[in-house]
């Protein structure tokens, strides 16, 4: 799928009051898509001039963009003005597994305390979508509804630190989610989502972070499962 139409479906779950980004940053976003969405998959190497050209960007703000993602540990140099998305390893889905149960599960928890009705009708219609793709077979709209409903739900938490690091791990592991999906398809993955809703609506905090526990173990058991039977 194309940078555009990839965009395209990220900006379905978006406000429309967004202000306009200076170039860096519109290419970092556009960027960090393409990674967190499986356009640029894992190993795959491409180079600074591929980037600025299939981007439509100039060099200084891809640079920039790359050296943003490397921090974030999304890309990695290959030398050559190569650079590629890390494999994900078996050691490293064990890390991701208890750290992300850990920050996401706490960001749920805090959420669920401060979360309105208004907000809580805003995941059920994300679900929704994420559901609707999942019918209809289709990977990236399943991956970016999937990534929107828990973004939604971690604004809430009003703890910007550990969202802020729930996201950047969300870069570690979306494109490996991505392969896994696109060999083996989506309807094999938990979904705890109505779980989250149905708790929310009782204000059951604890119950909210257990099922977000539950929602990231077992789809991080299965990205891990589907990269084994992949090799």
């Amino acid at each position: 799928m194309s940078v555009t139409k990839l965009a395209s479906h990220a900006d379905q779950a978006a406000p429309d009051d967004r202000p306009k980004l200076p170039a860096h940053e519109t290419v970092y976003q556009k960027m960090r898509a393409q990674i967190l969405f499986g356009e640029l998959a894992p190993g795959q190497a491409v180079t600074i001039q591929g980037l600025t050209e299939s981007l439509g960007a100039g060099m200084t703000p891809v640079r920039e963009a790359i050296r943003r993602l490397i921090s974030d540990g999304a890309l990695m140099f290959q030398g050559n003005r190569r650079v590629s998305v890390p494999l994900l390893r078996s050691e490293d889905i064990d890390e991701l597994i208890f750290v992300r149960k850990t920050i996401e599960s706490e960001l749920a928890r805090r959420a669920a305390l401060r979360i309105s009705a208004d907000q809580i009708a805003r995941l059920e219609a994300i679900d929704t979508a994420l559901d609707q793709a999942i019918s209809a077979g289709d990977v990236t709209g399943y991956l970016v509804q999937n990534y929107s409903f828990h973004s939604e739900l971690y604004a809430c938490a009003d703890a910007p630190i550990m969202s802020d690091l729930a996201d950047r791990l969300w870069l570690r592991f979306g494109p490996s989610l991505r392969v896994v999906c696109g060999r083996f398809g989506t309807q094999s993955f938990p979904d705890r989502h109505k779980d989250i809703i149905e708790a929310m609506r009782q204000g059951e905090a604890e119950k909210v972070a257990l099922a977000m526990e539950k929602d990231v173990e077992q789809g991080m058991e299965q990205v891990s499962q589907g990269l084994v039977s992949a090799n």
